[in-house]
Parts: C-alpha cells; structure tokens; sequence
C-alpha cells in the first residue's frame, strides 16, 4: 500500500479483498451508475473465468482509502489481448508490432465485454476522483504498459482524463428513448410509414412461422432456462466461427445474485424453445446485451432482441432502451444515435503523437457521420 494526497492506495487483484458492501456502495452513490458496475456482475465475470488472468484478463483495480472508507476506485484490468473491448485498437498494436515494439500488456479500465457508458473513475467527490487520476498516472508510468485505455466513460469524466493527458476518441451507438408511449402502436405511430410498415411485416413474418415469445423475469428464470439460453449463446458464436466470451457459470451466477435486473426472452414453436435474448436493465435504462439461436426463422433475432425489449420497455415505463455496439439497422426500429467516449494514453512519445493525429481526423470524421445519421432520422416530420 501507498499514501498519496492524503489517501491509502491499494491495487486489488480480487473484488473479494474489497468486499461487496463497500464497492456496492461506492458505486451506487454515483451519478447514473448501471448494473454493470455492481460487485455480482463484475464478480461473475472474474470468478466464472470469463474475465480472469487465464483468459488475458487480470484484474489490477485501484483503491483509494480515507481510513477504512473505501473513497474511490477505478476498474482496471492488465490486458494481453484486445478481444472484448468494442473500441478497436487492433491497428495501433499492429503498427506496434512493425516497429519491433510491445503493445501488450497495456492497462484498460472497462466492463468486460459490455460496451455501455458508465463511471469508471468512482469517487465519492471530486477530490477523491482527481487523487484516483494521479494514482492512474503513476501506476502507469511505473510499470511496463504501453497505454492505458479507458472505454464508455461519461463525457464529464472523458473530459477530466483530457486535461490529464489522455487523448479522447468518440463513436457511435443507438439508443431508444421512450417518450412515454401508452403500447408498442403509439410508438410505431411516431414512425415514418415506411418504417412502421417494415416493422409490422417483420413481427408477422415471426407470428406466420409458428413461434411465440414469452418473457421470464430473472427471478422467475429456471436452471433449465439458464442452460437452454447458453446453449443458444454458444451456438450463435459458433456459426460466426468464434468463441464465446460467457460461458453457463457467469449466467448462473448473475442469475442467482442479481436476478431483478435480468430478463429472458424466449422463442418456442410447437412448444419448443428455439432461440433467446437476455437483456439487462434498471428502473431507467434498459441495455441489450445477448442473443442466440439453435435454428433460422426470419426477422427472429428483431422480434426477440429488439421488439420484445421495447414492449418490456414501454410497459415498465423504462426510459432509454441502449442498443448495444454499432448497428445501423437500428435507425429503422427508432433507435437514434449516440455519441461514446474513450479515453487513452500511449507511453512511447512518438507514437502519442501520431495516434492523436489519428484520432483528430477520426473526430471530423465521427461528426460528419452523426450529422448524416440526424439527417435520416426514422421519426415522422423530424428528418
């Protein structure tokens, strides 16, 4: 341990060491916190090895202290791959390579595999959350990294790692935001005909090939329902020649610790289940997360990742439906873009210079492609 600006610091390798009462409460004391962030998600994914060392993932979260009180933290993890990130560094660590240079190990402060916005820098004041950037600063100019990466920050916090030197770089997402819409029609009113059109005839196509669609509540979820769902998960990356990030013991586990934020959607015909969604959400937010499917029905995968979400969505009177990375099929069904942010810092100078080159012409670029997206916006009137 450490003292710095008056704080006791201390790099964790296991949530366990700060136990879950002191990390929960951090957490949910900040300004629009998700279920991503909570001690049962990020737990599973470290104690199911889906996010362990084994996997390329090792946990290396700082800790600030003011006495026994936990007063801030960032999740970091030591990475030797970039796989499960969504903000692609694929061609800096290739241009790495040419030059004789390690790009791995590299630190990245992100939830693993969930390309939502959230706090990363969790403080309780703004005087904890700068001491945990020097502690950042230090750490990694100290070890032997070549950068520092921090995904989906809120603007605010992308903002504050600017002024410390970090290079900023902003994408796209989509999102849904309910305007109160008393059903799904209301919503498919504001819609431009076309769109609405599409959307019936896709929801039909569903209905005419035999399949229903039910909704388990988390804690209504079964053993049955959590195998059958990572059975479908598998399967769909397997078609895709990939290998699944998640595996049955992290859904277990969310399923058993943090049920209330889970929902299943599963597809049946003739009473047998066929494919799933499982989305993840609060009182707010609804967040798409995961899909998959033993067998091809057309327009299935809408019907159950999106069209369902946003009957849940609409009946709970959740806000804002985030659609998960990329995806510009999501305009149609009334999804709008959004702008991410990240965070970056490189240790060797020259390469600093001609990835902030990059990534300025990357920026003019981002917003000429926002623009054109406002341009096509789905809603009626508001093109």
């Amino acid at each position: 341990m450490e003292v710095i600006l008056n704080y006791r610091t201390h790099i964790v390798s296991s949530l366990s060491e700060i136990g879950q009462p002191a990390w929960d409460a951090l957490a949910s004391s900040q300004d629009k916190p998700n279920p991503f962030l909570s001690y049962a998600f990020l737990h599973a994914l470290h104690e199911s090895g889906s996010a362990a060392p084994d996997a390329g993932w090792q946990p290396q979260f700082l800790t600030l202290y003011d006495g026994e009180d936990l007063a801030a933290a960032l999740p970091l993890y030591v990475k030797y791959h970039s796989y499960g990130e969504y903000v692609f560094d694929w061609a800096w660590a290739d241009a790495y390579g040419r030059n004789g240079l390690e790009y791995y190990p590299k630190l990245l402060s992100a939830i693993p595999f969930t390309p939502v916005t959230g706090p990363r820098l969790l403080a309780r004041d703004d005087t904890a959350r700068a001491a945990l950037i020097e502690v950042l600063r230090h750490v990694q100019q100290s070890t032997e990294v070549s950068s520092t990466h921090i995904l989906f920050p809120p603007e605010e916090h992308a903002r504050q790692l600017g002024e410390a030197g970090f290079l900023l770089r902003s994408g796209v997402q989509f999102h849904w935001v309910n305007q109160g819409y008393a059903d799904f029609d209301a919503f498919l009113a504001t819609l431009e005909q076309k769109k609405r059109k599409n959307i019936r005839a896709e929801r039909r196509k569903v209905r005419e090939a035999g399949v229903t669609l039910r909704r388990v509540r988390g804690v209504d979820a079964t053993d049955e329902d959590w195998r059958f769902f990572t059975r479908c998960y598998r399967h769909t990356y397997a078609e895709h020649y990939s290998k699944p990030y998640l595996n049955l013991d992290f859904f277990r586990r969310i399923g058993r610790e943090m049920p209330q934020n889970l929902l299943l959607v599963i597809a049946e015909r003739e009473g047998t289940p066929i494919a799933a969604s499982l989305v993840v959400h609060d009182e707010t937010t609804l967040y798409g997360r995961y899909w998959g499917a033993l067998e091809h029905v057309p327009c299935l995968h809408f019907e159950t990742a999106y069209y369902q979400p946003l009957e849940f969505c609409i009946e709970q009177g959740i806000g804002v439906f985030e659609g998960g990375a990329q995806g510009e099929h999501k305009m149609a069904r009334g999804f709008l873009p959004t702008r991410t942010w990240s965070a970056h810092w490189l240790k060797h100078p020259a390469f600093a210079d001609a990835i902030e080159r990059f990534l300025e012409q990357e920026a003019g670029g981002i917003d000429d492609y926002i623009d054109e997206l406002n341009d096509r916006n789905p809603f009626r009137g508001q093109a």
